[in-house]
Parts: structure tokens; C-alpha cells; sequence
């Protein structure tokens, strides 16, 4: 299964996307497409001893997308982008899943352009794995979708559900909808139609949850629309670097906390680990025919590294299918608790 790698995404590009490249493919095994400029991209392999013999092949590419252009960029305007060839290549099936820590707006757009939505879904989601106390949350929509309805954050539960429980192997996870407080008279209009819906699926749906039950562990799926999910999503970055700052800051001229910090120095390497986005790489695209991650602008040779391991896992899980099947039964409206029966309920209230 060949990994499609957009070399001309993100703002070290292509230097650390080919080393990560490298990496992963000699770390992994991992057969890796890189899509670019041809002559930069194969200058940036011959920096590598021993890259000849690795599984790399280069696809040429004579556009780049820059990360302030339109998202629409790939589609219409530069239709030889790195994003539009890569995925092209994963429409033709010469290769498996594509990464790209590029222009997101441009990943999503030409993710639906090229591979279209998967049956069931009206608009995609990206997907977040944060570490809790108990395991892991997954947070959705982190940045897709600003403004949304109440049957998009339905369908991002039904998706989430499916993550947690293929991906992250949770066997019964617990699905929360992230509002202001756990009572059913709190949130927005949004957030009581949308509760109202998953109140009756079929789905692990425990209710409203919290910011802090994102880290608590009490819901392995939390889900919000783009605008609340990427403000969480930046605040967390911001707070998990501050920590840091401040813990280094501390230590400095004083040699009890330096002795302390030495004697903790194993788990606190352990924590930052676990806080360390290039530890996963990037977020999953869910609800699009295809395996889709997307990574961060400043992602490291690392975090690229993790990221194609991340796709190549997934598409040989068979992702996609797996939520389509969880879509399909979910709405099935033969179903007691499928949401087809459900919204049904709803707009009968409504209207009477």
C-alpha cells in the first residue's frame, strides 16, 4: 500500500516532508509516494545516505498551493498542485491514502472534489486523538465545519463512535456533545436539537459533556462543530507549550528544583511524550471516500514520520468502509434507534 505524500505542503516544505518521508520509510517499511517539484524533491532524497534503496518513487508536480491562497486553489486554478496530483493518484488507486501538512482548507476542498463524500455524509470532519487520564478522546469536528446543523454533528457522533471503537479500540465508547455544562437546559439551540436527536439513537450517547471531559477520560468521543472544536484544539496547543516554558523557567537558577526536576525527569519526559503532536503524526479527514491525514504547517520530519504510519495503518484497516457500515446502520429506519426514525420524531414535535 503506497502512502501519497504531498513533498510541497506545509512551511518547511520539502526538506522535512522528504526526511520524514525517509524516515518512514525506513523505519516502516512504508511505500511512499512523494508529489512535487521533481528536481527539488529528488535533491532533498540524495541528502540521505541509503535513500536509493529505500521504497521512495517521485510523481511530478509543477504547481504548489501556498497556505494563504484559496481553497479552491487545486480545483481551479492549479490543477497540476501536489494536493490535486496526490489525489488524483489516490482516485486512480496507485496509491492507498495521502498526507499532507499543506493549505488544510485545500486538503479538505480537493478531498471532496477528487474522492467524494462517503454515502451517508453531508459534510466531512477532522478528527483530534487528545490523551486523558483514562486512554483517549477523540474530538470532532476540529476545523472543517464552522457553522453546522444538527444532523452534521449527528453524523459526526456515528463516525466518531466507529473511530474509537476500530481505531482506537474502544469496545462500548462513550459519546459526549461538547456544550457548557452538563444540564439538558444548557447550550445553544444547536446543542439541545442535537441533543435531542442522539438522546434516542442508538449510538453510546452519555449527553452534554464539558471542555475538561475531553482530558477526564469520562467520554472517548466528543463532538462540537469546527469553530468551537478548532478554538479547543489551538487553546490546548497554547497551554501544553506554555506548561513547558514555565517548568523550564522554574528550574533555571534554582538548583532544588534542577535536583527535582532530574530525579522526575523520567516521567516528566513521559508526559511530554504524550503531549507531543508528532508522537501521532495528524488528524484523520473522516466522512470522505479515502484515507486522508492531515498534518500541521510546522510538522517535523517526526510528525510527518508518524503521520504516513498513521495512514498506511488506516488504509489497511480499511477505514472508510468500516464508516460506512456504522453510517448505514445507524440510519437504517427499519431500526428502533436508527435516525431516520428519529429525525422523524423530532420534526413532528417540532412542527406540532
Amino acid at each position: 500500500m503506497k502512502i501519497a505524500v504531498d513533498a510541497m505542503g506545509g512551511d518547511f516544505a520539502p526538506q522535512t516532508i522528504v526526511e520524514g518521508a525517509v524516515l518512514a520509510a525506513r523505519e516502516f517499511g512504508v511505500p511512499v509516494v512523494l508529489v512535487g517539484d521533481q528536481e527539488a524533491v529528488r535533491k532533498e532524497i540524495a541528502r540521505h545516505p541509503g535513500s536509493d534503496s529505500l521504497p521512495l518513487t517521485v510523481v511530478h508536480a509543477s504547481e504548489a498551493v501556498g497556505m494563504g491562497e484559496s481553497p479552491l486553489t487545486p480545483i481551479r486554478k492549479k490543477k497540476d498542485s501536489s494536493i490535486k496530483v496526490a489525489y488524483d493518484l489516490v482516485k486512480k488507486g496507485e496509491a492507498a491514502a495521502l498526507f499532507s501538512a499543506g493549505n488544510s482548507g485545500a486538503v479538505l476542498a480537493t478531498a471532496v472534489f477528487v474522492l467524494d463524500k462517503l454515502k451517508g455524509v453531508d459534510r466531512p470532519a477532522i478528527g483530534t486523538v487528545f490523551p486523558t487520564l483514562k486512554g483517549w478522546t477523540l474530538l470532532l469536528d476540529a476545523g472543517a465545519n464552522v457553522d453546522c446543523k444538527a444532523f452534521h454533528l449527528v453524523q459526526f457522533a456515528i463516525m466518531g463512535e466507529a473511530f474509537a471503537k476500530y481505531i482506537l479500540k474502544i469496545n462500548k465508547p462513550a459519546v459526549g456533545l461538547l456544550s457548557n455544562g452538563e444540564e439538558e437546559s444548557k447550550g445553544n439551540e444547536l446543542i439541545r436539537e442535537t441533543n435531542a436527536i442522539l438522546r434516542k439513537s442508538s449510538i453510546g450517547y452519555i449527553g452534554p459533556v464539558e471542555g475538561r471531559d475531553i482530558f477526564n477520560g469520562r467520554a472517548n468521543v466528543v463532538v462540537c462543530d469546527g469553530f468551537v472544536g478548532n478554538a479547543a484544539l489551538k487553546i490546548c496547543e497554547g497551554l501544553a507549550e506554555a506548561i513547558g516554558s514555565m517548568i523550564k523557567e522554574e528550574v533555571k537558577g534554582n538548583w532544588m528544583a534542577k535536583m527535582a526536576y532530574l530525579l522526575a525527569r523520567g516521567a516528566v519526559n513521559d508526559i511530554k511524550k504524550k503531549l507531543d503532536y508528532s508522537e501521532y503524526g495528524g488528524a484523520p479527514l473522516l466522512g470522505v471516500d479515502g484515507v486522508v491525514i492531515i498534518g500541521h504547517g510546522r510538522s517535523s520530519p517526526k510528525a510527518v514520520k508518524n503521520a504516513i504510519r498513521l495512514a498506511h495503518e488506516y488504509a489497511q484497516i480499511g477505514l472508510p468502509k468500516l464508516l460506512v457500515q456504522s453510517l448505514e446502520e445507524n440510519q437504517d429506519p427499519q431500526s428502533q434507534g436508527g435516525l431516520a426514525r428519529v429525525w422523524g420524531q423530532i420534526k413532528e414535535k417540532i412542527s406540532s
